[in-house]
Formats: C-alpha cells, structure tokens, sequence
C-alpha cells in the first residue's frame, strides 16, 4: 500500500540576541516583537497541511515560533521537546556580541569558530558535533514517522536544521556550510513510502512591524 508523508522544517523567529547580533547558542531567550510577526508570517505558508506529530527543542524561542503557528493554523497535537534538537553551543561566546568577538580575538579566528564545520568555539559545539546529537534523533525519532501517512513539523534551530537538511540531501561538510536557514522559512519535503519525493522552500512575506 502506497504512503505519502509530508515534513515540515522550520527555524523559529528573530530572538532578542538576534536583535542584538549576539552569540545566543543554548541561551534560552525570547522572541523579538519581529520573530513573533515572522512567526504569524508563516502560519498561512503551511496551513494546508493537517500535522500529525509535531517536534522542537527545548529552548523556548523555537517552542514560541510552533505554538504560534499550530495556533494559527487552529491545529492542536501533542509537542515533543527534546535538547537534540536544540541549537549549536557556542560555549564561552554565549552573550557576546559578534563584532565585539571579532575584535577580541581576531576576525578569522571568529569566522573560523562560526563557519568551519569540526572547530568549535571554547567550551562548546562544532557544527560537526550538533550534527552527531541532532541526525541520530532524527533517524530514531522522525525519520521512521516519514515511512507511514504522517506530516511532521519540526521548530528548531539554524544548525539543527542544517544538520538535518545535510542528513536529508546527502551534502558534504563543505556544501552545508554554504547552506543557510531563513528565520520562519518553511523547508517542505514529500516523502512517498519513507522516499524523498519533492522539496520546496516557501519565501516567507515580509511583516510590518
């Protein structure tokens, strides 16, 4: 019997830290006004699609960006959190400010730390290392779901994200660095008896604020 899934990621919202061009990492801060409208930007880009399973991290900007939209979109299921989902750990960077981390300790020594994919920042994750957390989860937890008629939605975390898009699309260490996850863009996949069958990016609109 045939089976059609469908999987739904999406990065949460602008954050305060964001705002501020900090480095935020697993600092559990909250939506800006701003990622709270991208947010509600998003909702009708996927209203379409009934969810049965619905998954996020455990830090609250990403739990806040999946309410408001099952919120939105009037659907009500049960959320699973879970911290391998959760974003990179930029360890000791937490709270700095970017360009002030630039000139702290060097300009390519920062570049280094935010675009290579196995050096991390001191005291906290590689790109490589949130991948080892966040593609077993996924292989474990999600991607079974893909196999029967289930549509899944995922809220996390521009890393996360990537690291299950690189898992999805097969990409090298080098092509995921090259990959970049939009605030509140939907990344939508179709699976057929658990097979990759399409994928799109939805442009989210811009909001006023």
């Amino acid at each position: 019997m045939s089976s059609q899934s469908c999987l739904v990621l999406i990065r949460h919202g602008q954050s305060t830290y964001n705002k501020k061009n900090l480095f935020t990492g697993w600092k559990d801060v909250e939506l800006t006004k701003e990622g709270i409208h991208e947010a509600h930007d998003a909702a009708p880009l996927i209203a379409n699609i009934t969810f049965t399973h619905a998954f996020t991290s455990h830090l609250k900007r990403a739990r806040h960006t999946l309410d408001i939209i099952l919120e939105d979109i009037q659907q009500n299921l049960p959320i699973i959190e879970d911290i391998a989902l959760n974003e990179r750990d930029y360890g000791s960077l937490v709270g700095q400010n970017k360009a002030d981390a630039a000139e702290k300790f060097g300009e390519d020594q920062v570049q280094i730390w935010r675009r290579s994919y196995a050096t991390p920042p001191p005291g906290g994750e590689s790109l490589e290392m949130t991948a080892k957390r966040t593609i077993p989860y996924f292989e474990t937890h999600i991607e079974p779901l893909l196999s029967g008629n289930n549509n899944i939605i995922v809220s996390a975390h521009g890393n996360s994200i990537r690291s299950i898009v690189m898992h999805l699309h097969n990409l090298s260490s080098e092509q995921i660095l090259q990959t970049e996850i939009g605030w509140c863009e939907p990344w939508i996949y179709t699976f057929d008896n658990s097979d990759k069958s399409g994928f799109k990016i939805l442009p989210r609109p811009s909001s006023e604020s």
